[in-house]
C-alpha cells in the first residue's frame, strides 16, 4: 500500500509504547531510576523517582537531567567539568558516587548516593540507567564513608534492570540465552549451564559456557538431551526443574550414588568442568517450569552463599518471563506460518509463459500478513494475474486477505469484464460481505494475440505500478490505469491499461513492502528496484527473481513482501517457445 492512504491507516506502532515498556521495567528496579537518551535527557522515571524528586513525571521528561538535578552541596548548579555522573555519562561507562544532589521540586536539597550504568532502551535506542537513594540528611556536610551495602545494593538492582530490559527486548529463544548468558559471566560465575524442558517434556542442556578472560567459550560436547526429570529426587537440578526451589551444589553433591540419570549427568559436568561451587534456581513462567539455570565458580574466587540465591532467583524469573514470551511467540509464527502457505495458491500451468512467485514473511511481526499473489485460468482461456495488500500484519489481515482473493476469482471467472469492471465489483462488495477494512492490489489478465504476442490489460486499485523488463534491459513503470483503493467507500469508474509484452520481456508485480524503507522516499525504493531488475534481465526467470528479492528488499524491512514474476517467451508461436513455472 502506497501514498498518504498507507500512512493513515497501517497503524505503525505508537511512539509511545517503548516509553511506556522502558517504564514498566523501571517500576520493577525497587529503587529510584530514570533513564536518559544519548542527548542525556530523560525518557523514563519511575514513581519512586518522582516521590524523591517531589516531580511528576511530565515535569522530568524530556528535559535534560543534568542541568534540572545536577547541584553542588550549596545547592548551585553544577558545571559539567564538576559533574562526575555527567562525565561518566558522556564517556559511556558505568560509574558510581556515595556522594551527589538533586535539586527537588519544591526548591530544596536532596543528598544522594548514585550509580550509572549504559542502558540497552530497545526501540529507544541506547541511553543511561540512573539509580539513586536519599542520603541521611546530617551526613551533606562531609564526604561519606564508602558504604558498601547500598553500592551493592545499587550494582544488584542495576544487573536486574539490565536483564529485565535486555530479555524482553527480543522475541528469539536463542537470542534471549545469550543475552542471559552475556548477563551472568563473568560477572556473577565463570561458568553458566541452561537446562531446558521442551514442549514435549524432554530436558535438553541447551547451553554450557565459560569465561576465558573476555571470551565466552561453548561447550557443546557437555549439551544435548538430559535423562527425565525424577519426581522425588532431592537433587539440585532434579529439584530446580521440578520447581521446587533454588540451591548450592558442588561436586561433593554428587559423588553419593546417583538416584537418577540426571544425577549421573551432573557428576559428569562437575568432573568436565571444575566447577567447585555452584548455585541453581529454577526458570519459571507464570505457567509452568521452563527450566533451570545454573552458574558456577571454577577459576573465579569465592564461593557461592545462600545470600547469591535471591539475586540468582531473580534472574531466572526474568528469564522464565521472557523465554515464556518468546516461546509463545514462535509458536504464534509457526501457526501463522503454516496458515499463510495453505492460503498462498499453487500457479497455474500456461504455455509460453513461465512464472514464478516469492512470499517473505514480515521479520519482526508474527509471519503472517495481508499481501498476497495469485494467477488463475479464466472461463475464456485467457490468464488472471494479481497481486494485493490487506491492511495489516495479523491472523486477521491473513483471513481477510483470503476472503478477498476467493471473491476476486469467483467475480473473475462469472464475469466476463474487463480487470476494471470486476475490480470495481469487488470494491463495491468488500465492506460488506468480508473483515477487510481498506486493500490495494492490481488485477491484471495476460493472453495470446493471434499473431503470437502476449497481451497484459490491467487495472491498478493504489498499489505500486508494474515493472516490465525488456530482454534488452529497459526497465519501465506501468503507471496507467491507476485508481483508487478498495475500501474507500468511494464509487468512482475505474481505468484499463493494455500493453504488449515484448519477447523475452518480465513482468514484476510486488507489494510495497520491497520498495518501501523507513527513512527513504518512495521514488528511491522504486529506482532501487527498476535499477536491479535491469541488470538482472538475462537471468533464468528463478534466479532473476531470487536475486532481486536478495538485492532489493530493504534492509529495515518491517512489511511482508509477496512477488509475481512473469516472462514471455523469446519468440513468438511461430518459433520454438520456451513454457512452464517454477515456485
Amino acid at each position: 500500500m502506497t501514498g498518504p492512504e498507507r500512512t493513515e491507516t497501517l497503524g505503525r506502532r505508537s511512539p509511545a509504547a517503548p516509553a511506556a515498556a522502558l517504564t514498566t521495567a523501571l517500576e520493577a528496579i525497587g529503587t529510584a531510576a530514570y533513564v536518559v537518551e544519548e542527548q542525556g535527557r530523560i525518557i523514563a522515571v519511575n514513581v519512586r523517582a518522582e516521590q524523591l524528586l517531589d516531580r511528576p513525571a511530565e515535569d522530568l521528561l524530556g528535559q535534560d537531567a543534568h542541568d534540572l538535578l545536577h547541584r553542588d552541596a550549596n545547592g548551585q548548579p553544577l558545571l559539567t567539568t564538576r559533574c562526575g555522573m555527567r562525565q561518566a555519562f558522556h564517556a559511556g561507562r558505568a560509574a558510581q558516587a556515595d556522594e551527589g544532589y538533586f535539586a527537588r521540586g519544591d526548591g530544596s536539597l536532596l543528598p544522594i548516593s548514585w550509580l550509572i550504568t549504559p542502558y540497552d532502551a530497545g526501540d529507544l535506542g541506547p541511553g543511561t540507567l540512573v539509580l539513586f537513594h536519599a542520603r541521611h540528611p546530617e551526613r551533606t556536610g562531609a564526604r561519606a564513608e564508602p558504604a558498601a551495602q547500598p553500592l551493592t545494593e545499587l550494582e544488584r538492582l542495576a544487573l536486574l534492570a539490565e536483564t529485565t530490559t535486555r530479555l524482553t527486548s527480543t522475541l528469539d529463544v536463542e537470542e534471549a540465552l545469550r543475552r542471559l548468558v552475556d548477563l551472568v559471566i563473568p560477572r556473577l560465575a565463570d561458568w553458566a549451564v541452561i537446562d531446558l524442558i521442551t514442549e514435549r517434556d524432554e530436558v535438553w542442556r541447551t547451553v554450557v559456557v565459560s569465561a576465558d578472560g573476555d571470551t565466552l567459550v561453548h561447550h557443546s560436547n557437555l549439551e544435548g538431551p538430559m535423562p527425565p526429570v525424577t519426581e522425588h529426587s532431592p537433587m539440585p537440578l532434579s529439584r530446580a526443574l521440578r520447581g521446587v526451589a533454588s540451591t548450592l551444589a558442588g561436586p561433593q553433591t554428587y559423588q553419593r550414588a546417583p538416584d537418577s540419570g540426571i544425577a549421573v549427568e551432573q557428576r559428569r559436568l562437575f568432573a568436565a568442568t571444575g566447577i567447585r561451587s555452584a548455585a541453581i534456581a529454577p526458570i519459571r513462567s507464570t505457567r509452568d517450569v521452563l527450566g533451570a539455570l545454573t552458574l558456577g565458580r571454577a577459576a573465579m574466587p569465592g564461593d557461592f552463599t545462600t545470600a547469591d540465591l535471591s539475586l540468582l532467583e531473580d534472574i531466572a524469573r526474568r528469564a522464565g518471563l521472557a523465554l515464556d514470551n518468546a516461546r509463545l511467540y514462535q509458536r504464534q509464527r509457526k501457526v501463522a506460518e503454516t496458515m499463510q502457505n495453505h492460503l498462498l495458491p499453487q500457479m497455474p500451468r500456461v504455455p509460453g509463459l513461465q512464472m514464478t512467485v516469492r512470499y517473505l514473511p514480515a521479520p519482526d511481526a508474527s509471519q503472517v500478513g495481508g499481501d498476497w499473489y495469485d494467477a488463475f485460468t479464466l472461463s475464456d482461456g485467457s490468464t488472471a494475474l494479481a497481486v494485493g495488500d490487506v491492511v495489516g500484519h495479523d491472523l486477521e489481515a491473513a483471513a481477510g486477505m483470503a476472503q478477498l482473493r476467493n471473491m476476486l476469482r469467483a467475480y473473475a471467472w462469472s464475469q466476463q469484464e474487463p480487470p476494471s469492471q470486476i475490480v470495481g465489483r469487488l470494491d463495491e462488495a468488500v465492506t460488506h460481505i468480508t473483515d477487510v477494512t481498506m486493500a490495494t492490489m492490481i488485477l491484471a489478465r495476460v493472453e495470446e494475440t493471434d499473431d503470437g504476442h502476449w497481451r497484459l490489460s490491467w487495472t491498478n486499485a493504489g498499489h505500486p505500478p508494474p515493472l516490465l523488463i525488456s530482454h534488452d534491459g529497459l526497465a519501465d513503470y506501468l503507471t496507467d490505469g491507476h485508481g483508487i483503493l478498495l475500501g474507500t467507500g468511494v464509487r468512482k469508474a475505474r481505468a484499463d491499461a493494455t500493453a504488449l509484452l515484448p519477447p523475452g520481456s518480465t513482468l514484476v508485480l510486488y507489494t510495497d513492502g520491497l520498495v518501501e524503507e523507513p527513512g527513504r522516499t518512495l521514488d528511491e525504493g522504486l529506482h532501487r528496484l527498476r535499477q536491479h531488475a535491469a541488470a538482472l534481465a538475462h537471468r533464468p526467470l528463478a534466479s532473476f527473481t531470487d536475486q532481486l528479492l536478495h538485492r532489493v528488499r530493504p534492509v529495515a524491512n518491517d512489511d511482508d513482501i509477496a512477488l509475481l514474476a512473469v516472462r514471455a517467451p523469446v519468440r513468438t508461436r511461430r518459433g520454438p517457445a520456451t513454457a512452464g513455472h517454477t515456485r
